[in-house]
């Protein structure tokens, strides 16, 4: 519970083992004792004290520690809201630490990058923006404008010193610098969109190559349904997984063939599309039969792809290999497998390594972008950045130049939450869950 009566009503359903008095407990403490309904004890628990200022949301908070158990948790909880509480909603607690000044809007967001972080790399961004390493960042740049900004203020306010020309340079000298940093931020997003989006992988063929059940070797778990029987697989399924520290959105697709029903056309269609946007695809052919039609048709949809071809079925008699004209011509990347003896699939992994080497992302020494929402303000920050330029270039007056000046300032404060509306607000801690 958080908020300035959060201890009164805990007070009317929880009995400590020592009484004390509350303004006597100290924040960061934890005290044994029961809860209690009617005189009856509900369960024994630990409760933790947090006094404001310092707490998670810098209001009075406190935690019951219970002991698990949907019925334990509803009851304790019921008697929280029938003592006076109300339910949070979604990202409240967060919401609230942001709303108090504890943290800013980027920092707030961070929270739910790291809860829902898929790999090691996109969790330590996130650590590193709730820590605020990227809000500095940002809070840096904006002070390289501001140092400008009041010297601009003073030229339009006194234009009888003429100090335009030197204020100029100044502006073009912070621009420079400016449009360096925030060119460096934008063009992180495409590692911070790999890193939280993962690699949209699709993995296509035809009916009964093995799609699915390499989708299942690669989980190592029976998620798509295996029949000898083609065409099994009519909708996509998508599925995230880590692979070397590769974070991998796998997309079984329908299998590419002469549809039978509208059902199973409108699956290949799908298939298709999701391979002309996948950032990989991969091919999977059955190495026991001849190229056909089909195979043809799916050679042509990975020409110019980021692409690794699977010739699958090497415990059988192979028909076609690396060295067979049409798939030689077209792929780099050939890997012969036996998904039933589980031959190739680590070939698999070694190539996809190589492919994305998610070791050039270093975390660790510079700050990556992940949110698709921030990237666009800083888009927008660039090209007021630019207009800023043509306008000293143009020779245009101080006042013009200042409108651009203030529209880089205002998207770097979107990022943060300093000019953020309430409507945004809303929206961004609307996709916390509860408890957030």
């Amino acid at each position: 519970m958080s908020g300035k009566e959060c201890f009164e009503v805990l007070e009317k359903i929880f009995q400590p083992k020592n009484k004390q008095k509350i303004e006597n407990i100290k924040g960061y403490t934890i005290k044994y004792g029961h809860i209690i309904e009617n005189n009856n004890v509900v369960d024994e628990v630990l409760v933790s004290y947090f006094k404001e200022p310092k707490s998670y949301t810098t209001e009075n908070m406190c935690e019951i520690q219970t002991h698990g158990g949907q019925l334990i948790v509803r009851k304790i909880l019921e008697l929280c809201l029938q003592n006076g509480a109300e339910l949070a909603e979604p990202g409240e607690f967060t919401k609230r630490a942001f709303l108090n000044g504890r943290i800013d809007l980027l920092q707030a967001e961070s929270v739910i990058d790291i809860i829902e972080a898929k790999s090691e790399k996109e969790l330590k961004t996130g650590i590193q923006a709730l820590e605020g390493k990227l809000s500095k960042k940002i809070h840096e740049i904006k002070q390289q404008i501001m140092d400008v900004m009041v010297n601009v203020e003073v030229d339009i306010d006194y234009p009888e010193y003429e100090l335009e020309e030197v204020t100029n340079k100044q502006i073009q000298d912070m621009l420079e610098k400016v449009s360096t940093l925030l060119n460096k931020l934008e063009q992180s997003f495409d590692n911070g969109k790999l890193l939280k989006e993962g690699i949209k992988t699709a993995i296509i063929g035809r009916p009964n190559a093995g799609k699915s059940s390499l989708l299942n070797a690669i989980l190592q778990e029976e998620r798509a349904i295996v029949t000898e029987i083609a065409g099994t697989t009519r909708d996509t399924i998508e599925e995230f997984v880590t692979i070397e520290g590769i974070p991998l959105k796998l997309i079984d697709t329908a299998g590419i063939r002469e549809a039978k029903d509208e059902v199973e056309r409108i699956g290949i269609e799908k298939s298709k599309e999701m391979a002309q946007n996948a950032d990989l695809i991969i091919a999977i052919f059955d190495s026991s039969q001849n190229l056909t039609k089909e195979d043809k048709q799916i050679l042509e949809l990975i020409k110019g792809k980021t692409a690794i071809v699977v010739l699958n079925k090497t415990d059988l008699t192979q028909k076609i290999n690396n060295k067979t004209p049409e798939i030689a011509n077209i792929a780099e990347n050939i890997i012969n497998m036996s998904i039933v003896k589980e031959e190739g699939i680590d070939e698999l992994y070694n190539i996809i390594k190589k492919l994305f080497s998610f070791e050039k992302i270093n975390v660790d020494d510079s700050l990556t972008i992940t949110n698709i929402r921030h990237k666009n303000f800083i888009s927008k920050a660039l090209q007021s950045c630019e207009k800023a330029e043509e306008a000293i270039e143009q020779k245009m007056s101080l006042d013009i130049i200042a409108i651009f000046l203030r529209e880089i300032l205002e998207n770097l404060g979107n990022i943060t939450g300093e000019v953020v509306t309430d409507d945004i607000i809303d929206e961004i801690f609307s996709k916390f869950c509860l408890g957030k």
